[in-house]
């Protein structure tokens, strides 16, 4: 922040006293002067500030007090480079040299306003022209930026350049508001940025902030908040020092500044702009205080970062880690030259009451080796010199010598008033001049950016090195280069924790509390199927639970397990196992009963309907292998399909059979006839099945199965969606109802004779079909999972091995192991023991009424034609019974004593005759 109201009101003052015929440059003369055909000023601390005056009377000039060393040693390295550049071939070709007017801005505003009073006052046009001052070319300082600023202002009137050596201010740079300002040190926008990347590198994100009230501080503050809060670092403390020590605020001030830094444990990094003079009275506080500061890391700012007398009587252990930031540093060896035979140069003395003033106060001092040797004020002086700040000084001479150089070669400029300050200003900032054998040339903001050496503090064996350089900044890609054998040095320093907070590890994630820093926080787990993988997110980032998962806290996705009805699975195996089983049963049954085909027991089966049963089957079977393994949209297709189809024609078939017994045993005599007709076994296979196919082709086209991915919380479901649950449930329900309607007919005929009943094995295969199915429909609906398939899976096994048991192995048994039993005379001996069951069975019944018109009618219960629905052996002679006598095969006789009947195919029927007539084939029961 600029001090526009001290700067105005300080420019009244030098209005009055030039209205008041009282001239500025009477209050203060120049320190040193050396004459030559182009002069330049200079401004420099030579004293660390002015004796302050109770009564404000009249313009006086000040009184300079604490005389300032290093301000001193400043002075000197102009006098050197001004001396080493009119011995250069770059002005002594050209037979002009430099002269200087040094002033002594005593550390204070107004007595520097005072000093560049006399660099901007007109040359004097009187008679007397050999006493007037030649007119200043440019400036070089101040060494402060808040002097630079106000002097700034006042040499932009007449745009004599200016050239400071030490002032970093940021708004130096703005060339509109200070276009004559120009200056051989970077800005402290870089030297913020510099210090937020070293905080940033090391992790240190909770610090405090120590600077001195002034353009400087509060410039270099606002900066590294601003950068700071971009780069994630929060500023715990701001504390502002009064720039005059003597104000009446200071000493709460520094007390209250002590008390924050205590009161702030967790804040291990302070980061300082204040000058020496503050540092020094500010450690001086914490150590009344009784609190040692070893374990806190202090970033200087280039104002103090080579000023060990802060310390005064503490050591660097009292106040812990120095990491300083400095200016690029030259070679110190000329200048240490020229001060060792500083002493032997009497004629500079004269011309230089800076350098009386030094010697005089030696002699105060009472040094004993003072007088006797001159090396005790040149040691003075060499332990008192800034080899950055001497660098930038040689570098700022030697600018203007080059810029000299470049205008005098084009005119005479030993003529006084034919060089004007704005050429030369003009020149320096498109002139590039050569310095110990590198190039320079400043940039389009007046700056020369370097970038900054980092020290680090040591102390060995109680010597304290403020110089040792650890790393190099670079400001054009904001990096640091580690010198050789010191990334050890500034890396150990990182084991130093700052924070507001710990870093919240993977899994957990940042929570702000309203109104905190942001770098104060709430370290919170991660919620299900949430994850953070880094450490300090702001937020947890959410896993695609469609194939991931997380539990709370976690720092990563694990995939979700797919899961399926697998191969590998032992229960797969085991009914894999049992379908194969079952083919290959089928198959051998088909084989044995092709062999056989000839026989009773294979003609009793149902002939070719059994080979086209076990093909069925064979179709089931093969239809359950489809439901293991990964699915498929046409996995799940086929094996629906394939089993309805399958089963329904299994079905079928034992429906036709089951139809037969019904109708040759159990049907009203007055429709025997006409259902005779209607009964086509193929024909009737043939709808079925078309029935199960219409509605199988609907289900495929207008919604099909098809494979399904069902998510749950660890794993991922892989399965079939049936597609249409009503097409499914109607394919089902329809062998359902053909399943009873076996039942029903096979049920009616359940005491037939045992080699023609298969009623009983239909009844018992249906009836566990049914209960099967039965239980499959409730388990299906209330269950979910890999292994569902396998519910369905177990009762097609069920059902198929039912089938296969109850109708083929009982006749497979017949026909390997009862071979006696697989003749046709075992069959008719089979029948007339069943008939003469029913003539006992007859006998006991009452006797029915009796009506005899034509003929004879048989009222017994039973009658039996048409045996080849039983089986269809060749035409073979009837052995009668020895009741009755035997007649043509076609034509039935009756033997009126015993009332026996003999029909075609030599099949014996008991029956009570009622008229002889010739038999059509007719079945009735």
């Amino acid at each position: 922040m600029e001090p526009i109201g001290d700067v105005l009101h300080l420019l009244v003052i030098l209005s009055l006293l030039e209205k008041g015929n009282a001239k500025v440059g009477h209050f203060k003369a120049a320190g040193a002067t050396a004459p030559g055909d182009i002069i330049i000023g200079g401004l420099f601390p030579i004293h660390e500030g002015v004796e302050e005056s109770p009564n404000i009377s009249a313009p006086h000039e000040p009184h300079c007090v604490r005389f300032n060393m290093v301000g001193f040693t400043q002075a000197l390295a102009m006098i050197h480079a001004v001396e080493s550049a009119n011995r250069s071939p770059v002005l002594t070709t050209l037979g002009i040299s430099l002269g200087y007017r040094i002033h002594d801005s005593c550390s204070d505003v107004t007595t520097a306003l005072r000093a560049s009073a006399d660099f901007t006052q007109e040359p004097n046009t009187g008679a007397n022209t050999s006493t007037c001052s030649p007119p200043i070319m440019a400036v070089i300082g101040a060494s402060s930026s808040e002097i630079s600023i106000a002097v700034a202002r006042q040499l932009n009137l007449e745009l004599i350049p200016q050239i400071s050596y030490a002032s970093t201010a940021i708004i130096l740079s703005d060339k509109i508001r200070f276009p004559a300002f120009l200056r051989t040190v970077p800005s402290d926008l870089y030297q913020t940025r510099a210090m937020v990347q070293l905080l940033s590198d090391s992790k240190w994100t909770w610090v405090g902030v120590v600077t001195t009230d002034g353009d400087y501080g509060r410039s270099a503050l606002d900066s590294f908040v601003s950068q700071a809060t971009a780069s994630g670092i929060c500023v715990a403390f701001k504390e502002i020092l009064p720039n005059s020590l003597t104000s009446p605020d200071g000493e709460s001030a520094f007390r209250q500044a002590a008390a924050t830094l205590l009161g702030n444990p967790n804040v291990k990094v302070v980061v300082s702009f204040a000058r020496p003079i503050h540092m020094m009275y500010l450690y001086q506080e914490l150590r009344v205080w009784g609190s040692l500061l070893g374990e806190k890391v202090w970033v200087a700012s280039d104002s103090w970062s080579s000023s060990k007398e802060v310390l005064g009587e503490m050591d660097l252990l009292d106040i812990g880690h120095v990491v300083g930031f400095s200016f690029k540093r030259g070679n110190l060896a000329p200048f240490h030259r020229y001060l060792m035979n500083l002493i032997n140069i009497n004629d500079v003395i004269g011309n230089n009451s800076f350098l009386k003033e030094f010697y005089s106060l030696l002699n105060e001092s009472g040094d004993p080796g003072f007088g006797s040797s001159f090396t005790v004020p040149a040691e003075i002086l060499l332990n008192n010199s800034d080899a950055k700040v001497v660098f930038s000084v040689e570098m700022a001479v030697s600018a203007i010598a080059h810029a000299v150089a470049d205008i005098c070669s084009k005119k005479d400029c030993k003529t006084p008033g034919t060089v004007q300050p704005w050429e030369v200003l003009e020149t320096l900032r498109g002139s590039r001049f050569e310095l110990e054998g590198k190039n320079y040339s400043f940039d389009q903001k007046g700056d020369i950016n370097l970038g900054y050496d980092v020290t680090l503090w040591r102390s060995v064996r109680g010597v304290i090195n403020i110089h040792d350089v650890v790393a190099v900044y670079h400001p054009i890609n904001n990096s640091f280069c580690y010198t050789s054998g010191n990334t050890n040095n500034l890396t150990d320093l990182r084991d130093v924790v700052s924070v507001c907070s710990p870093s919240c590890e993977p899994g957990k994630f940042k929570k702000f509390a309203q109104g905190q820093h942001t770098c104060c926080y709430e370290c919170i787990n991660c919620t299900e199927n949430h994850y953070s993988n880094n450490t300090d997110m702001h937020q947890c980032l959410s896993c695609d639970t469609k194939r991931e998962w997380s539990l709370e806290g976690s720092s990563g996705c694990t995939h979700k397990t797919l899961e399926f009805f697998s191969w590998q699975d032992g229960f797969a195996e085991v009914l894999l196992a049992l379908a194969a089983l079952g083919i290959i049963l089928v198959l051998l049954v088909g084989a044995l009963f092709l062999h056989h085909h000839q026989t009773p027991v294979v003609r009793a089966a149902g002939g070719p309907l059994s080979q086209i049963i076990l093909l069925s089957l064979v179709g089931s079977f093969v239809s359950a292998v489809f439901f293991v393994g990964h699915p498929s949209s046409l996995q799940c297709k086929v094996r629906q399909v394939l089993f309805g189809l399958s089963f329904t024609l299994c079905v079928s078939c034992i429906l036709v059979k089951s139809l037969k017994i019904l109708l040759a045993f159990q049907l009203n005599p007055d429709l025997k006839d006409v259902l005779r007709h209607l009964y086509q076994p193929y024909a009737i296979i043939c709808l079925s099945v078309a029935l199960q196919v219409l509605t199988c082709t609907l289900w495929l086209v207008l919604q099909s199965p098809r494979e399904k991915a069902t998510v749950f919380t660890t794993t991922v479901l892989a399965e079939c969606d049936e597609g249409s649950q009503v097409a499914f449930g109607v394919m089902l329900c329809y062998i359902a109802v053909l399943a009873l309607v076996c039942f029903a007919c096979a049920f009616k005929g359940r005491k037939l004779p045992q080699k023609y009943n298969e009623a009983r094995f239909i009844t018992f295969s249906m009836l566990l079909y049914l209960m099967s199915w039965l239980i499959f429909v409730p388990v299906y609906v209330t269950t979910s999972g890999k292994y569902l398939p396998a519910v369905e899976m177990v009762v097609i096994l069920i059902s198929n091995y039912g089938i296969l048991s109850c109708h083929f192995f009982p006749k497979c048994y017949v026909i390997l192991f009862k071979k006696e039993h697989n003749t046709k005379s075992a069959f008719m001996k089979n029948i007339y023991e069943y008939s003469r069951k029913g003539i006992t069975v007859s006998s006991s019944v009452s006797e029915t009424s009796v009506s005899q018109t034509e003929g004879y009618r048989i009222s017994h219960p039973y009658t039996i034609s048409s045996p080849s629905f039983f089986m269809s052996p060749p035409p073979i002679e009837p052995t009668a019974p020895q009741n009755c006598w035997s007649v043509d095969q076609n034509i039935q006789s009756i033997d009126p004593a015993t009332h026996c009947t003999v029909v075609d195919h030599g099949v014996f029927v008991t029956g009570q005759l009622t008229r002889p007539h010739r038999l059509r084939r007719s079945m009735s029961l």
